[in-house]
């Protein structure tokens, strides 16, 4: 089978009037078709500017970014972008925020509108489509940024830390429910994460990097011992401390841990 996403030896530096700092070092891995891919690896390491070249918002200054094949500026997939923080308007309903997308692209059709207001009613927000983000909590207000990405139906879903804003138990049961909502949608999905757990829960693959200037230090793929897999019963895996350590310690060989 075809990858869906592929990475090939890709750099990148930052260019100032100070100097050049290299940031990523010939960095390659594939995401398949439905396939969810999370990304570890030290504090600064350009996690986030890995997410931001798939996205096309940077070029790199070496190295291709394939999707089925074809340059990714040359291919028509639709890329969806969660960031850390939910970037909801205030000054708009939830519905209102949920569609800002498809307003923006012009796409306002009723069978959008339809849509947007089964996944509403899916994820448990119907009831507060008149509400104002204010007045949601953490996790309501993330599934809602969720909900504004899924009705532009991407073809691949990027997510940079969508939950660490978030306290630990809600960061827990908002994980779960967007990790099983992506499953339900069967798109493939890459997180940048620096929460462990929370990427052995949640991914079929972990992708380590190293310190800056980052490159692959290990790709682990993950199977838990568990049926009926959800990210929060994968945690009861009894594989899940194993992967823990394994990825702990590839993250700390260097003498720099994880942040």
């Amino acid at each position: 089978m075809q990858p869906f996403l592929e990475i090939k030896d890709i750099c990148l530096s930052y260019r100032s009037l100070a100097g050049e700092t290299e940031v990523l070092s010939h960095i390659s891995f594939s995401v398949s078709p439905s396939e969810f891919v999370a990304i570890v690896g030290p504090s600064g390491c350009g996690k986030s500017t890995l997410l931001n070249l798939i996205s096309g918002l940077l070029q790199p200054d070496r190295g291709e970014i394939l999707i089925h094949g074809q340059p990714i500026s040359e291919h028509s997939a639709n890329v969806g972008y969660m960031l850390q923080k939910d970037q909801l308007l205030e000054w708009r309903t939830i519905y209102q925020n949920t569609i800002l997308g498809l307003e923006i692209r012009h796409q306002l059709t009723p069978s959008k509108i339809e849509k947007t207001k089964q996944l509403l009613t899916q994820y448990g927000l119907s009831a507060f489509r008149n509400a104002r983000p204010s007045q949601l909590s953490g996790g309501m207000r993330q599934r809602a940024a969720l909900i504004r990405t899924l009705v532009l139906e991407p073809d691949l879903l990027l997510l940079d830390e969508p939950f660490s804003a978030l306290d630990y138990q809600t960061r827990l049961q908002v994980g779960d429910d967007i990790g099983q909502i992506l499953r339900k949608e069967s798109k493939p999905a890459i997180l940048v994460t620096h929460d462990i757990a929370e990427a052995i829960s949640m991914a079929d693959k972990v992708l380590i990097l190293t310190k800056r200037p980052s490159s692959v230090q290990k790709i682990v793929p993950i199977h838990l011992d568990i049926s009926d897999r959800t990210p929060l019963s994968s945690r009861n895996a009894p594989n899940f401390k194993y992967y823990f350590n394994l990825i702990w310690k590839e993250l700390n060989q260097n003498g720099t841990p994880v942040q």
